[in-house]
């Protein structure tokens, strides 16, 4: 089984919720990174966002944003099982 890297902004506002507990505990798989800047100019200001493996995910609010995440986690996790 793979690796699926989840990155956050540590100026995003997904940081309402605690990210890294949430999702590694749920997912052995994931591991959580957050970086000072993912340099998306500004988007972290606007909206919750995080990058899933190199695809950028973000919505409205932080709990839209984590269904977005672990819909795309399960995404990815799918494609590797392949």
């Amino acid at each position: 089984m793979g690796i699926v890297l989840v990155e956050i902004c540590e100026g995003s506002l997904i940081h309402t919720i605690d990210m890294e507990a949430e999702l590694e505990s749920q997912y052995p798989e994931v591991a959580v990174i957050s970086n000072e800047c993912l340099m998306s100019c500004g988007l972290c200001a606007y909206s919750p966002f995080a990058i899933v493996n190199g695809k950028r995910v973000f919505a409205k609010t932080a709990g839209a944003c984590m269904e977005k995440i672990k819909a795309r986690i399960d995404a990815e996790l799918a494609d590797l099982s392949e």
